[in-house]
């Protein structure tokens, strides 16, 4: 009983901090530039995990080629995802990047079976189904679609991507030195993005600081720290299926602190897109198996 409490409040804090950093990140973006910011934060947090997987002296990648691999995956899962919610958060409420973004369950159905042959259980297709159609209920209302909802749901095919390339590749790495190392490197080419692509701007003030480093610490170490304790403890299908909290509390978050407003639309196509990603990350039921002596 103990056990399953903690459990319990171990994934609400987890979601709660993905979530809740929507809301934080977009308060940020007063003070700093969405890629500089973004990148700040994951070049922080890469620094401070790659001297704990040195100080405990975990297994790092021997040749080149396994090296080129965390950096891809840096780029498209730390890179791409966030500097694609970042940017997002200029023109929409923290509320509909966070429901974007986390469409990415559904995504990796669709693109693991179109590049990569995997195939799926028909609930787990209905879940799809039933996920895309929330997003064009919450998109409904917008019929000028601002940039910043392409950007969202770009975020979720970037975190679709690596996800996979994650579930290929990341066997033959240590996952806390792949978590490390592909949060530096992903921070890094933000860090350059920022130079070449925008117009960046810091403002440093206490309120400034203690964003970054909430995001960075908070958000980004402890989250993922708890994220794959959970992962090993438990069945990944049903850990994986609770990711459908953080968007509500992105949504949550953004109306007690932002005062974003929570429209009808924005209820029922949530609670479809929360609805579609649990049926995708529904667990296969293990038949028993006899042995016979």
């Amino acid at each position: 009983m103990k056990e399953k409490l903690i459990f319990s409040l171990l994934v609400v804090l987890t979601t709660g901090l993905m979530g809740s950093s929507f809301v934080v990140a977009k308060i940020g973006l007063i003070y700093i530039s969405p890629l500089l910011l973004a990148g700040i934060r994951f070049t922080i947090a890469g620094s401070i995990m790659i001297f704990f997987v040195l100080l405990f002296k975990r297994k790092h990648p021997k040749n080149a080629a396994t090296w080129g691999k965390v950096i891809l995956i840096g780029a498209v899962q730390t890179a791409g995802v966030m500097g694609a919610i970042f940017l997002s958060l200029r023109t929409i409420t923290s509320g509909e990047s966070a429901i974007l973004t986390f469409m990415n369950p559904l995504l990796v159905v669709l693109i693991g079976t179109l590049v990569m042959g995997m195939r799926y259980r028909i609930v787990q297709w209905f879940g799809v189904f039933v996920g895309f159609a929330g997003v064009f209920v919450t998109m409904g209302s917008h019929l000028d679609l601002q940039i910043g909802t392409l950007l969202g749901f770009l975020s979720a095919i970037f975190w679709a991507v690596g996800t996979l390339l994650i579930k290929k590749w990341g066997v033959s790495i240590d996952m806390w030195v792949l978590t490390a190392y592909q949060m530096l490197f992903g921070g890094l080419i933000l860090l350059l993005g920022s130079a070449f692509l925008e117009n960046a701007y810091i403002v440093i003030n206490t309120i400034s600081v203690s964003i970054l480093l909430w995001l960075s610490i908070p958000a980004s170490i402890i989250q993922f720290t708890i994220w794959f304790y959970l992962l090993q403890k438990g069945d990944s299908g049903k850990v994986s299926a609770f990711l459908f909290l953080a968007p509500f509390f992105g949504i949550v978050s953004g109306w007690l602190v932002l005062g974003e407003p929570i429209g009808l639309p924005l209820l029922i196509g949530g609670s479809l897109i929360f609805s579609g990603i649990f049926l995708v990350n529904w667990p296969e039921k293990r038949v028993p198996v006899k042995v016979t002596v």
